[in-house]
């Protein structure tokens, strides 16, 4: 699991635009990675719309955003092609990365235990170094919060 502080794990995952999302490649720029446990569902679509209806005011800010679930690559297409997201998209199929992250864990409803991705969302500064992260997002509002915390790097 990783802490505010911590140096962000490196990742390289493919996206719903067809190329490959790699940390590194933002180096010098902050970046916003947000998981999020399955493509068009209820929780998960209010979130990524919410990003999306703010993408244009992150990007002004010169932040990246990028959601990430274990969903495939085609499923993160119709997604965003579904609900007009502006965001990028990327796959983490094998789990690898949402397990760096402590974000890949044994979840609980109605008393079944599972596996699962917890709602989660990680500010990367510049150096590449978390600067701020939540668990355990509830989403009305989290995209606001963290436009908010990201103007301040």
């Amino acid at each position: 699991m990783v802490h505010d502080g911590d140096n962000a794990p490196e990742f390289e995952l493919p996206a719903a635009n067809g190329e490959k999302v790699r940390l590194s490649g933002f180096k010098g720029r902050p970046v916003v990675v947000y998981f999020y446990p399955k493509d068009d569902t209820t929780g998960c679509t209010a979130e990524a719309k919410d990003f999306s209806r703010l993408a244009l005011a992150f990007r002004r800010a010169g932040i990246e955003v990028i959601g990430i679930s274990p969903d495939s690559v085609e499923s993160h297409r119709k997604f965003r092609q579904k609900h007009g997201l502006k965001v990028e998209l990327a796959s983490d199929a094998d789990k690898a990365v949402a397990t760096a992250y402590g974000v890949w864990l044994e979840k609980s409803m109605y008393g079944r235990k599972y596996m699962g991705v917890e709602r989660s969302t990680f500010l990367i500064d510049r150096k590449g170094r978390i600067a701020r992260s939540w668990r355990k997002v509830k989403v009305p509002g989290h995209a606001a919060e963290v436009l908010a915390a990201a103007a301040d790097l």
